[in-house]
């Protein structure tokens, strides 16, 4: 099931359990990780979009491998809250999704690549690593900010 709100998706998630976020792009498909107990995210693996079958077994296997209980979508949104081009192709994704079984959350990912590319260049990493991880550290940006509306309710 997708839910809108942090308080939807929390009331359908078990108590505690990693989630797993999700940058979707149109190449790839950063993901990012958070501990059971919800308190911090961290970028995990990238995925190199092929077909959406074959992106979503890896996602699901990931989320087996990993023990995950939700996952966490970024919804790319415009900077006034609107849809963007990219929104309705992230909801047909999340849809397609949903018979992973996992409860999902579509987090409002405005600002998320601008956060992650700050703190990369906060850490002195050279422009061509900083290419390589950006969509993971922006799906962690997207996890933290899901985390922390989970966890402040």
């Amino acid at each position: 099931m997708i839910h809108a709100t942090a308080a939807a998706f929390r009331a359908a998630l078990p108590l505690g359990g990693r989630l797993l976020g999700l940058d979707v792009g149109t190449k790839t498909i950063g993901t990012a990780l958070c501990d059971a107990g919800w308190s911090f995210a961290s970028p995990a693996q990238l995925i190199r979009r092929t077909k959406f079958t074959q992106d979503k077994a890896i996602i699901a296997a990931l989320a087996v491998s990993q023990s995950v209980t939700g996952l966490v979508i970024g919804l790319p949104l415009n900077l006034d809250g609107t849809d963007s081009p990219r929104t309705q192709s992230t909801r047909a994704f999340a849809r397609n999704m949903a018979d992973v079984g996992l409860p999902i959350l579509l987090q409002d990912e405005r600002w998320s690549t601008v956060s992650a590319e700050r703190a990369m260049i906060d850490q002195d990493m050279s422009r061509a690593k900083r290419a390589d991880r950006i969509d993971n550290h922006a799906a962690a940006v997207i996890l933290q900010a899901a985390i922390d509306a989970l966890t402040m309710g």
